[in-house]
C-alpha cells in the first residue's frame, strides 16, 4: 500500500526584503532574461501589489502588479521551476483576481511571450482572452526580441 501525499500548508506573504534573495532566485532559475533586483524594489517602492507564495521558507512563486484606475496589470507571475504543473500558478491568479475586485477594478491585464504556450493554456483556461499582440516587446537574446500577446480578463 502506498502512502498518501502529505498535504502542504502554503500562504501568501508580502513580497518584503526578506523575501526578495529567494524571490531573486526563482526569478534567475525561471527566466533567461529574468527581472532583476531594481526591477522588484522599483515595484516594492511603488506600491504595487506584490505576494510570495510559500510552504514554510520555501517559495512556491510571487506576482506583482500594478493598480489603474479600473483595471489591474499583471506585471510578473513566476512558479518555482521545481514546482510547475502543480496548479500554483492558478492558486496566484485566484488570489490577484480576489484582490482586483476588491479595488474595484473591472479587467485584468497582462503581455505573455508569443512561445510561452504553457503560460498561454493557463491563463486561457483561467478565463483570459487575447486581445492584441505586442510586437518585439521581450528581449530574446543575440540582439532579437520576441512578441508579446497582451491578453484580459472581464472581472
Amino acid at each position: 500500500m502506498s502512502a498518501l501525499p502529505q498535504p502542504i500548508e502554503v500562504q501568501f506573504e508580502p513580497l518584503l526584503a526578506p523575501w526578495l534573495d529567494a524571490v531573486l532566485q526563482v526569478e534567475q532559475r525561471a527566466y533567461a532574461h529574468p527581472w532583476n533586483h531594481t526591477n522588484f524594489l522599483d515595484a516594492l517602492h511603488s506600491g504595487y501589489q506584490a505576494q510570495v507564495l510559500v510552504a514554510g521558507s520555501t517559495v512556491l512563486g510571487y506576482f506583482v502588479a500594478m493598480k489603474g484606475v479600473d483595471e489591474v496589470h499583471l506585471l510578473n507571475i513566476t512558479v518555482a521551476p521545481e514546482h510547475q504543473g502543480q496548479g500554483w500558478a492558478k492558486v496566484m491568479l485566484d488570489a490577484l483576481t480576489l484582490w482586483a475586485r476588491g479595488q474595484g477594478a473591472e479587467w485584468l491585464w497582462l503581455e505573455v511571450r508569443v512561445g510561452n504556450l504553457r503560460a498561454l493554456q493557463v491563463y486561457e483556461s483561467h478565463g483570459y482572452r487575447r486581445m492584441g499582440q505586442r510586437k518585439q516587446y521581450y528581449p530574446a537574446g543575440h540582439g532579437q526580441r520576441e512578441d508579446a500577446v497582451v491578453m484580459s480578463l472581464k472581472l
